[in-house]
């Protein structure tokens, strides 16, 4: 299995929900949310969101969801109005996730889809469930047509990050690339200086943030191999608790997203002298209830059409049997 030690995980302060949030501005696109998916599908608990094949494609037409309890990944297609599971490739009720060594119950909070692969961010084993246990797990998602997935590396944040209760750890997880962090000017909090992703050879293209529920900050981590991870950066985002992150790379902005512990709301990240600081607070869109809406995605720019861009949000409680929400942004 994968190692799950440490590594050089650097000791640098850790990001919190300091600052006010302000006022709010108003969301910017359609007021207008409908559901997206079957009623009674999901059931709840579902978390969180995120388009693409996982080869770096930025496919529109794919979308993976996890759910935390029992842990499961589920790769969604169109149909119609509604986003359904795959039928093809064992996907047609999700897969169960299992940890590197195919023991466990993987309470998945996030997922991302990368040119690495899909990688989801768990804050506890449901088999230990009185236990925090906060890791990124990434999966091999065409190994088989099976009805579960072992991870097939993973990486153990739990003494790194700050001390949270079981239920309270890592709920949102993203990439960004380095091209994108070099080009705008990132700093590396563990050296001072400028990030140089030469500095962590072996960690892929790019740094994964996680968000916390317990603190409402970010925190960006170089994955490297035999489970070592090292924490570059961590910022604030101004919310008591953030359940999914999402970078949009036509614009640059790292989307930070709070439930209805935050009446819904959104803040917008981008990176200023060195940092990510947030931009913008947005409201839900205001035909939204306030929902607890743990997953927040957007599609990728070539799915613009009529100048709106698709948006999708889950919610954990299965309001009225319905765990997905579909909205627009202008673009």
């Amino acid at each position: 299995m994968a190692g799950l030690g440490l590594g050089c995980l650097a000791a640098v302060p850790a990001a919190g929900a300091a600052g006010a949030r302000g006022p709010a501005a108003e969301w910017p696109g359609d007021a207008s949310v409908r559901t997206a998916d079957e009623k009674d599908f999901f059931g709840e608990n579902l978390s969180g969101l995120s388009f693409g094949s996982g080869d770096g494609s930025g496919d529109a037409g794919v979308l993976w969801a996890v759910k935390n309890g029992p842990g499961t990944l589920y790769r969604l297609v169109p149909d119609g109005e509604d986003w359904v599971p795959d039928p093809s490739g064992g996907w047609a009720d999700g897969k169960a996730l299992h940890y590197a060594d195919g023991g466990g119950d993987a309470d998945a909070e996030g997922v991302v889809a990368t040119p690495e692969g899909i990688f989801a961010a768990t804050e506890r084993d449901n088999d230990e469930e009185d236990e925090s246990s906060q890791r990124i797990l990434r999966f091999d998602t065409g190994s088989g047509s099976g009805d579960s997935l072992d991870a097939a590396e993973e990486w153990d944040l739990t003494a790194d990050l700050p001390d949270s209760e079981p239920n309270a750890g890592i709920e949102a997880i993203s990439w960004v690339p380095d091209a994108f962090l070099t080009a705008h000017g990132f700093k590396d909090q563990r050296t001072g200086g400028s990030y140089d992703p030469g500095g962590y050879p072996g960690h892929g293209g790019g740094l994964y943030l996680v968000g916390l529920e317990s603190t409402g900050g970010v925190y960006a981590y170089a994955l490297g191999e035999d489970g070592e991870a090292t924490r570059v950066a961590d910022f604030p985002t101004g919310f008591e608790a953030v359940m999914d992150l999402e970078f949009e790379p036509g614009t640059g902005r790292l989307w930070a997203a709070c439930d209805d512990t935050c009446d819904g709301q959104l803040a917008t990240l981008t990176v200023e002298d060195g940092a990510f600081t947030v931009d913008q607070v947005l409201d839900r869109p205001g035909d939204m209830p306030n929902l607890n809406n743990e997953g927040f995605a957007i599609a990728p720019a070539t799915a613009c059409a009529g100048g709106r861009l698709p948006v999708l949000w889950s919610d954990d409680g299965s309001e009225d049997g319905h765990a997905l929400r579909a909205g627009s942004l202008t673009c």
